[in-house]
């Protein structure tokens, strides 16, 4: 046991070396990459989604109008405002609305494997939310006059990152029971099964999180090559959406990489012993 804890320790020493010359970066690359879907989302409205909005989903021409330029305005609202750190809780708002009106307008709450990515990407929003708000609190620390936070205004915080925390790994567990069973895939799901369960109790949450941000950037750019498929192909925007999704699963796993898991988690528990 105590082999297996120096073995992780210098796991753990190593993967600060290497992440220590990203770190003053890290909080702006993981707000850009958790919007960078919303950004996509925006870009990709057109007239085969107004097609479709009044083929299938039985919207008047004038609401498939009004439904599409709402959701291209909030989502290029709140996106920048996200990057910007500007009034963070009504960015995390507007996205969160986003989300719902668009699994909604668009009938896709039975798509298991959209409501899995879904919920990952509502984690991520959770954790921004978390880290602007433990931001504040810091910032209200070093005012002249400030006191300390409310007991409410901390756990409203850390609840807020334990879900996070559950929800970013839905993506995970939708790849771990789906598929055909096979030796490689049974070994990549354990791992990432481990991963998430390290994540979800807070047990070496940072460089877990790490982890499994390797297995999703190796897994996004194998899976979801939409670059090389042709423009005609029907198939290039499936995967050029599942692409920009992973991208912004990934951002929230680097939110949960700087600020940590947060007070309900095992890694803050061991610092009490």
């Amino acid at each position: 046991m105590e082999s297996l804890k120096a073995y992780a320790s210098k796991f753990e020493d190593a993967l600060e070396t290497i992440a220590h010359p990203l770190k003053p970066y890290l909080p702006a690359i993981a707000r850009f990459l958790l919007v960078v879907t919303f950004f996509e989302d925006s870009l990709r409205m057109r007239g085969d989604q107004k097609y479709y909005l009044r083929k299938y989903r039985g919207f008047p021409a004038w609401g498939a109008d009004v439904f599409l330029i709402l959701n291209v305005l909030v989502m290029t609202s709140c996106s920048v405002l996200a990057i910007a750190r500007r009034y963070t809780e009504y960015a995390v708002g507007g996205l969160f609305a986003v989300v719902v009106s668009q699994s909604l307008g668009y009938g896709l709450l039975f798509d298991s494997s959209f409501i899995f990515r879904t919920l990952s990407v509502c984690g991520g929003l959770l954790m921004l939310l978390a880290d602007s708000m433990l931001s504040s609190r810091r910032s209200a620390r070093n005012t002249l006059f400030a006191g300390l936070p409310s007991m409410s205004e901390t756990d409203r915080t850390t609840y807020i990152q334990l879900f996070g925390r559950i929800l970013l790994v839905f993506l995970f567990l939708g790849f771990i029971f789906g598929g055909e069973l096979s030796v490689a895939r049974l070994v990549v799901a354990i791992v990432s099964f481990a991963g998430c369960v390290m994540v979800v109790i807070g047990f070496k949450a940072k460089w877990s999180a790490w982890m499994l941000i390797t297995f999703l950037s190796i897994s996004n750019v194998v899976l979801n090559n939409w670059w090389t498929l042709h423009h005609t192909n029907p198939q290039r925007d499936f995967q050029k959406y599942d692409f920009f999704q992973n991208l912004s699963i990934m951002g929230g796993f680097l939110l949960l990489v700087n600020m940590g898991p947060g007070g309900l988690s095992l890694d803050e528990k061991k610092k009490n012993f």
